[in-house]
């Protein structure tokens, strides 16, 4: 089974970092700005920020 990653991304128009999954199921939106940041693909998310970590 293939787990999904925990993934710490950074909203490229407000800085706001926030922790998610990399195969999320919803789409993430930034708290700080409303702005999608994630959107679920049937796999791997499409990922419209920044990725700064990737946790293991």
């Amino acid at each position: 089974m293939d787990k999904s990653k925990l993934i710490k991304i950074k909203c490229p128009r407000c800085g706001n970092a926030q922790t998610t999954y990399g195969r999320a199921t919803t789409m993430v939106k930034c708290k700080g700005c409303n702005i999608l940041l994630l959107k679920p693909k049937g796999g791997k998310a499409k990922i419209r920020a920044f990725i700064k970590h990737v946790f293991h």
